[in-house]
């Protein structure tokens, strides 16, 4: 019992630190060091080339998910993996230096990615930041390594297949980010399917120009503007036609009545919302021619 205590107390200042270690992540190759750490420990003794092993990362980090595969060098470079998560890894892989194993590491950064990967101004991100390190296989128990420096050549390129993209606003244009290792940021053109396509590691991403989204907008605002002033035209064309009916109808009736005034009374009388003149009735009397009368 006292052994267990001893134990207990004993690891717990070092749980401890390890705790202060993960609050101090504070840039991208901080944590890239961190998940190699956790994504070596997903690696029993009975562990096989070839299968990908999911890790766990700490709590403070919970949504980023973390994988490691472990290979042989000559292997990769005869055979590709067809699958690994989003990636897909051609034959021809070349690392450097050359290691006789080597494990690749996964990153899905979920909503992170914002964090650690911030966009330059006027970019929005579509998916989340998805990575892919190498490091050297030999001793599963290191931790803090170094990245391989791995290439493919430019016509069979590693290919990552984003699954969780979000529509992308009307009329922009997504595109490809790559992130390579030493802070910089490269965009590219997004393959369909929502592919994008590499031949080198790093850290990978769809994003959209914040700009065009604006620009959708002011688009929409303009359009509005010019159907409001074109409907306007048109119900000012047909008022100024009815009042222009309406004003020759007036005059006309007053021209009629003008007439009636300086002539023969005329009885007027309204058809139809208009004056119109009507001739009176007349009447003639019969009568003797007077010669003849006597």
């Amino acid at each position: 019992m006292a052994a267990t205590l001893f134990v207990a107390i004993l690891s717990f200042p070092l749980s401890y630190a390890h705790l202060q270690n993960y609050d101090d992540i504070n840039s991208s190759r901080a944590l890239d060091s961190l998940l190699q750490d956790y994504a070596f420990k997903a690696f029993s003794f009975r562990s096989k080339t070839g299968f990908p092993y999911d890790a766990d990362v700490p709590n403070n980090l919970t949504g980023i998910k973390v994988s490691a595969l472990r290979l042989r060098s000559g292997s990769l470079r005869t055979r590709s993996v067809q699958s690994y998560k989003e990636f897909q890894i051609p034959p021809g892989v070349i690392e450097q230096p050359y290691v006789e194993r080597l494990v690749m590491v996964y990153h899905n950064l979920a909503n992170w990615s914002e964090n650690f990967y911030p966009l330059p101004l006027g970019y929005s991100y579509l998916a989340p930041v998805l990575g892919l390190l190498t490091y050297r296989g030999v001793n599963l128990n290191a931790s803090e390594l170094p990245e391989l420096d791995i290439k493919v050549s430019d016509d069979k390129p590693i290919l990552i297949t984003f699954h969780d993209v979000k529509p992308a606003p009307y009329g922009s244009v997504p595109m490809c980010v790559y992130f390579d290792l030493h802070g910089s940021v490269t965009f590219d053109i997004l393959l369909p399917g929502n592919v994008c396509s590499t031949v080198q590691q790093g850290h990978f991403s769809i994003v959209v120009a914040s700009a065009d989204i604006g620009k959708k907008k002011n688009t929409n605002v303009w359009m509005i503007v010019a159907w409001s002033l074109f409907v306007g035209c048109i119900l000012l064309i047909l008022l100024s036609i009815l009042l222009f009916v309406r004003l020759r109808r007036m005059k006309k009736n007053q021209e009629l009545e003008l007439e009636s005034d300086n002539g023969e009374a005329l009885r007027i009388t309204h058809v139809a919302g208009t004056i119109l003149p009507v001739a009176g009735a007349i009447r003639t009397t019969t009568g003797m021619p007077m010669e003849d009368v006597v």
